[in-house]
């Protein structure tokens, strides 16, 4: 009775749910075609974009939530979840009961997500510049940009439309701002927030 009363008062959440089970194959293959295995308790809805250089490590732990579809986050889910390994050497690192919305995780050298962190609607993590600063070293190498290891450590939480950029550590249990661009490290329950992120607060 306490299902189907919580499907009366929110049936987007039910017809989630349904969409969520009928495109669990989908789902699965989307994954097991990059080599990536299946977890228990993972809730995936809407498969991600997957982009797995050859020879890299990318792991996930149990216990995830990844949504993609516009519907399935009241904040709107503007892209697919895409998770990629840019480099034979990259690994990017996933641990349990890790959350994210319509997320870009691009790992060059080396992302490690810890248990619990959950990333807000439509956050960046990315470990490279992609693309070198100046025009010169950009025509004779577009691709040369500098990379630096990202470090996320359990229980951060990461608001909606955030960027984590290389070469950060955040913290235990910190809180990232919705919008905020993070350059540098975040201290261990630090609530951090702006362009640049600035430390405002502790939790």
């Amino acid at each position: 009775m306490h299902l189907l009363e919580q499907a009366r008062q929110t049936p987007w959440k039910a017809l989630t749910e349904l969409r969520r089970y009928a495109t669990l194959p989908i789902a699965r293959l989307t994954f097991a075609l990059q080599g990536v295995a299946w977890q228990r308790g993972w809730r995936i809805y809407g498969a991600p974009i997957i982009q797995r250089h050859a020879g890299s490590t990318l792991t996930i732990g149990r216990d995830l939530t990844l949504r993609s579809w516009y519907a399935s986050n009241p904040l709107g889910v503007v892209r697919r979840t895409l998770l990629c390994t840019w480099s034979a050497a990259a690994a990017l690192i996933i641990g349990q009961g890790v959350g994210m919305t319509g997320a870009v995780i691009v790992a060059q050298t080396r992302i490690e997500i810890g248990d619990g962190v959950w990333i807000g609607a439509n956050s960046t993590i990315i470990d490279t510049d992609f693309h070198p600063r100046s025009p010169e070293a950009r025509r004779a190498d577009p691709m040369a940009g500098n990379s630096a290891p990202i470090t996320i450590e359990d229980e951060v939480f990461i608001g909606m439309w955030a960027i984590i950029l290389k070469g950060v550590h955040i913290g235990r249990g910190a809180v990232i701002g919705a919008g905020a661009v993070v350059a540098r490290d975040v201290p261990s329950r630090a609530i951090v927030a702006g362009n640049p992120a600035q430390v405002v607060g502790q939790v």
